[in-house]
């Protein structure tokens, strides 16, 4: 008798099969497929099972499989299925279980064979791992997401509605129209766009809001002109109800006016919204609609649909119909009315080609004009997204730019060496991906005005307006690059035709958020052509503009020249240059001057193929740079001290000579704050990158560069020189951020290093190609540059840092005469302190080394402390006199470090924190570790100690309960220890004039440390002390072990880790206590106090005051009978009870 086994079996299209949901029976093997299921390989991976379900669904394969698949045989299909898409309104409950069993139909017979058994298991894992790895968000657009995110609900109880509004733009279902099958899993992809744009032809209804007045960094108003961005994604789609050319979904639209960035991220609720905040205003509307095709390959895709929508409250007074806007606290309750009168129509191209790219919509209101929430209408437009499949159909178009090809221009003949290698498309996207290009000024033009200020073929806004031709901070960003290889008609050569789109970037305007916009206008140029290596010249037609509906709008009258070059010199710093010329005549109105574009070359950006096609520096200023050293540099005593007794930074010993060549081209670059020799309050942030240093192009790591030949031996520094053989050439770039420096802000420098006095000698050039005037009244001019600069920059020495600060000086001047309009007056500047490579590995060694000196610091600490213990077990009569303040300020000393992870005695040692390689630095957590032990030893002998005084002061109370003025008490020393430093600390703050007390009272904490000894010596004088409480090598032992971190710190550098910290850059390090006049006065006050104490146990208190007894005028008063001690003995036995006498006493003395 068969087992009947009811499992419930939810079914999904798989292979040939065709599957039901059923709880009893499962269809035959030879059921036909259905038309409208896809196949597992059509599944978006949205659809994989979520874990629970698939865990569950491979429990119950196991169970088939254990019960030797013994299923009823019927395979009639069972009335009693449940279809998971029955309604609307079950659609949530599908999308959080899809497809929760992929296998089970595939037991369609007791004839199931293993080999069908062992890939569903395996594949059930794997969907198993793939969901615990990533959580795949089915309606999101390219999210990947936490699983626990909010699901959204969708409804479509509006589509008879949407038909209703919609009839007169949706196309007729037809007959000949393909189902829309596989394309409904690339809907969601392909028709959903970010950062779009929109506007709003205003009349007397605006859409929403906006308030500017958003403050800059400084505190004043942010200047930024706003962004209108638009975003749209699908979120559902109705696969259940659909007609042959149309399909019902759901949609969200985010309609925003943003400054300084982008906001096009998906929300994660299917509900109206409405945010507003100074700078950014912000619509979030969603929609039921239908999506519909139209016949033929030109036609469109056409997407109608209804929305709701919490609008913004307009007052009737057309002239200030946001004036709640003005009002405090509107930010959290903005007057919003409720609308669901709002159609949106969207217009796709079906086709992706250059003159069909753009995205068009149309956001309507349908009340009454009259109404409070009609809005005026607002156009969106956007290109179609990177998913979309370019279509290479302009030929004709490219020819009427690039024939014949390549194109002549400037650097076809006498440019320099070009990229043609087999990765120019994989170039380009890499060297324009992150950083837009820079447009230059038209400095050759001589026409008027108005024609050399033009920009090219793109229309101009107020702020590049603004700039009177000079362009400056202009960008253009290149988007979208698409490639693809083919083959010449009748030819064997192969070509790539490339298209992208280029975007002009404004003033002000955010380069990474410019990169990201899709929206098309008249500041956008598609461009497509071809590329040929060859030539190494890509050519394009561009078109500015958009195309409408009825196929106008767009202009196809530009071409675009561009260049990877591979040959650089001082007057060449370019790795990307271009040109966009027009095709017309200059005669025309629409003509235009050659917009000139371009990208300096980064050191950083010197890898991968570009590296392999050998890329080259040509030096042509080393005899200008030579005289600069001659200038500089005459016959000196100083001159003849480096030489002889001084190292900089130079070729050391290394695998090979580019390895050198490559750690030297680090140690000289230079990325550190300055500060002007005229007024050091004002900081200047300096950039110094080494471009090529001798026969090295970039750096080693990143160097392909047959062109320079060396043997594959190791580099060995010679012991000796001749001056001419060490010196370098060198190429790079100087730039200054600060504000004071425009002029000379960015420089390109070219000149000789000399290691063997640290300094290199360097003519430097600057653009002025901005200053069309300038430049026609100014001679001595290299391709509009200015190359009369002369710069020297002097490195710190790599031996001596540990006596003085390792700082760079740089000084710029010009040689051009005092009325030359080009002059600019010298410039000095003194950096911060530098690291060398090697001394940053140094780093590790100091910190290392300070913490070997606190192991062994504390270690000597803890023996002192011990040797106390042991020395008031002799001598109990003057243990009382040991000041508990005193112990107090030890204990706390050793108890702070335990609680605040601060550092024990090395202060300075704080700096380091920042470091990430000492965090990985094994050998630094062991140090560390042990540090915080010894700490912890320390601080239990010293309440050890505070213990022992407690309890002999208790005894002497006991037994003297008539006269406690007799036993020593700390009142009186907590009370003139505090007053002493209070009044310190008041003069402290007095003398510095400083506003962050607090920083200067954690400073004193640590003096309080250091002059521990100050209570004892207070104590002393009021018990009139007649014996010895503190052992020799205790008190002296442990002021010894206070004073070493300022003779520490006092013989090494200034600053121990300038690399890591930044603290000095704002505080001036000779106000604190561990400047060098702290690491002297200090030591020299505790040294004192260590005397005076040993002075004090030394003589008695008569003959103490006999000694500062000078005639009848006494520093100290006469003795009292106050403190008169008593025999310790006596003491001792009457603090016992019983009838065990001394016994009983000595007990508790051991027990002690």
């Amino acid at each position: 008798m068969k087992k009947k086994i009811k499992t419930k079996i939810i079914s999904l299209p798989l292979a040939n099969f065709t599957y039901h949901t059923t709880l009893k029976s499962l269809p035959a093997a030879n059921s036909p497929k259905s038309e409208n299921c896809p196949t597992w390989q059509d599944l978006p991976l949205q659809t994989l099972p979520t874990i629970p379900t698939s865990l569950r669904l491979l429990k119950e394969w196991l169970f088939v499989v254990d019960f030797n698949f013994n299923f009823p045989s019927s395979s009639a299909s069972l009335s009693s299925s449940t279809d998971l898409v029955q309604s609307q309104g079950e659609r949530t409950q599908r999308s959080s279980q899809p497809l929760n069993t992929i296998f089970q139909q595939i037991l369609h017979s007791r004839r199931l064979v293993i080999a069908k058994v062992v890939p569903g298991f395996f594949l059930i894992l794997g969907i198993i791992l793939v969901n615990a790895a990533i959580g795949i968000d089915p309606n999101g657009f390219g999210d990947v997401r936490s699983t626990n995110q909010p699901t959204m609900t969708f409804n479509y109880d509006r589509i008879k509605e949407v038909k209703k509004e919609c009839s007169s733009i949706l196309p007729p279902d037809s007959s000949n129209q393909k189902p829309f099958g596989k394309r409904l899993y690339r809907i969601k992809d392909k028709m959903s766009f970010i950062n779009g744009d929109w506007r709003q032809e205003l009349d007397k209804a605006p859409l929403m809001p906006f308030d500017q007045k958003l403050k800059g960094s400084n505190g004043s108003l942010d200047q930024s002109s706003p962004l209108n961005l638009a975003s749209f994604w699908v979120t559902d789609i109705d696969r259940a109800h659909r007609s042959k050319n149309s399909v019902s979904i759901n949609g969200i639209l985010q309609i925003a006016i943003t400054i300084g960035g982008l906001y096009g991220s998906k929300p994660y609720k299917n509900d109206p919204f409405f945010n507003i905040f100074p700078g950014h205003s912000e619509l979030t509307i969603p929609f039921q609609g239908i999506v519909a095709d139209s016949e033929g390959n030109d036609g469109e895709t056409v997407m109608c649909l209804l929305g709701n929508a919490m609008l913004p409250y307009r007052y009737p007074d057309s002239n200030n119909p946001w004036d709640w806007v003005k009002e405090p606290g509107y930010i959290n309750q903005p007057p919003l009315i409720q609308d669901d009168r709002i159609l949106l129509v969207i217009r796709y191209p079906k086709t992706f080609t250059l003159t069909k790219r753009t995205i068009f919509g149309s956001l309507k209101s349908l009340n009454a004009k009259s109404s409070q929430k009609y809005f005026d209408e607002v156009r969106i437009s956007s290109s179609l997204s990177t998913t979309a499949n370019y279509e290479f159909t302009s030929d004709n178009l490219v020819s009427k730019a690039c024939d014949p090809y390549p194109y002549e221009d400037n650097f076809t003949n006498t440019g320099p060496g070009l990229y043609k290698g087999s990765d120019f498309c994989f170039i380009l996207e890499r060297f324009t991906g992150q950083d837009p290009l820079t447009v230059v000024p038209n400095w050759k033009c001589n026409g008027t005005d108005e024609f050399c200020g033009k920009l090219g073929p793109f229309d101009s806004d107020s702020r590049i307006k603004a700039t009177n031709g000079s362009f400056k901070d202009v960008r253009l960003a290149l988007q979208d690059v698409r490639c693809e290889e083919t083959v010449s008609k009748g030819q064997k050569s192969k070509f790539t035709k490339v298209a992208a789109v280029i975007r002009v970037v404004s003033p002000f305007e955010d380069h990474y958020s410019a990169g990201q916009r899709t929206g098309l206008n008249n500041m956008t140029l598609s461009a497509e052509g071809i590329w040929e290596s060859s030539s190494g010249q890509l050519c394009m037609i561009g078109c500015i503009g958009i195309v409408d509906r009825t196929g106008t709008g767009m202009e196809c009258d530009s071409r675009v020249c561009l260049y990877i070059p591979l040959s650089f010199s001082i007057k060449q710093r370019s790795i990307i240059v271009g040109t966009i010329s027009s095709l017309k005549d200059r005669d025309s109105n629409s003509s235009f001057f050659p917009l000139t574009f371009e990208k300096l070359v980064r050191p950083s950006e010197l890898y991968d193929q570009y590296t392999e096609s050998h890329p080259y520096y040509t030096y042509s200023k080393i005899n200008q740079a030579g005289t600069i050293l001659e200038k500089h540099e005459p016959f000196s005593f100083q001159t003849v001290i480096k030489k002889s007794f001084l190292t900089f930074p130079k070729v050391e010993d290394a695998d090979s000579y580019l390895v050198g060549l490559s750690l030297l081209s680090e140690d000289l670059t230079l990325h550190h704050p300055a500060f002007p020799d005229s007024k050091p309050i004002s900081r200047t942030d300096v950039q110094f990158e080494i471009l090529s240093l001798g026969p090295l192009f970039g750096h080693y790591w990143s160097l392909q560069n047959e062109s320079v030949t060396e043997e594959d031996t190791p580099y060995h520094a010679k012991p000796s020189y001749t001056e001419k053989q060490l010196l370098l050439n060198v190429s790079g770039q100087l730039s200054l951020f600060g504000g004071q420096y425009g002029n000379i802000s960015d420089l390109l420098v070219e000149g000789i290093y000399y290691p063997v006095v640290g300094k290199m000698y360097l003519v430097g050039c600057r653009d002025i190609r901005a200053s069309r005037n300038v430049l026609y009244e100014s001679m001595d001019l290299e391709n509009g540059l200015d190359c009369l600069i002369e710069i020297v920059i002097s490195y710190p020495p790599t031996a001596t840092r540990w006596l003085v600060n390792p700082t760079a000086r740089i000084s710029i001047a010009s040689q051009r005469n005092e009325f030359d309009p080009l002059f600019f007056k010298p410039v000095n500047l003194q950096t911060t302190p530098i690291l060398y490579r090697a001394q940053r590995e140094d780093i590790l060694s100091r910190r290392g080394v300070e913490g070997i000196l606190q192991v062994l610091t504390l270690s000597i600490a803890i023996a002192f402390i011990l040797s106390q213990l042991f020395y008031i077990k002799e001598n109990l009569e003057s243990v009382p006199y040991i000041s508990l303040v005193m112990l107090s300020v030890q204990a706390v000393g050793y108890g702070l470090p335990l609680i605040t992870g601060a550092e024990a005695l090395f202060k300075k040692t704080e700096s380091y924190e920042k470091s990430s390689v000492l965090e990985k630095s094994q050998m630094i957590k062991v140090i560390d570790y042990t540090v915080k032990m010894l700490v912890l030893v320390s601080f239990s002998l010293t309440l050890r100690l505070f213990q022992k005084v407690w309890r002999a002061r208790i005894r002497l109370l006991t037994r003297a309960p008539q006269e406690p003025d007799r036993v020593p008490s700390d009142r009186r020393v907590v009370i003139v220890t505090a007053m002493v430093h209070v009044l310190g600390f008041i003069c402290v703050v007095v003398v510095h004039n400083l506003k962050s007390w607090l920083v200067e009272l954690e400073e004193y904490v640590g003096l309080v440390q250091d002059f521990f000894l100050l209570p004892q010596v207070i104590g002393n004088l009021i018990w009139q002390i007649n014996c010895k409480p503190l052992r020799k090598s205790y008190f002296i032992g442990l002021t010894v072990i206070q004073l070493l971190p300022h003779v520490y710190d006092y013989v090494r550098s200034p600053i121990p880790n300038p690399y890591f910290s930044e603290d000095y850059e704002f505080v001036n390090p000779h106000l604190d206590f561990y400047s060098k006049f702290g690491d002297i006065g200090i030591p020299v006050m505790a040294v004192v106090f260590a005397i005076v104490v040993h002075v004090q146990q030394k003589l008695s208190y008569e003959k103490l005051v006999e000694v500062l007894a000078f005639g009848k005028f006494r520093v100290l008063p006469r003795r009292t009978a106050a403190y008169e001690r008593l025999p310790p003995v006596v003491a001792e036995a009457e603090m016992t009870s019983g009838g065990n006498g001394d016994v009983g006493m000595r007990k508790e003395v051991e027990m002690e």
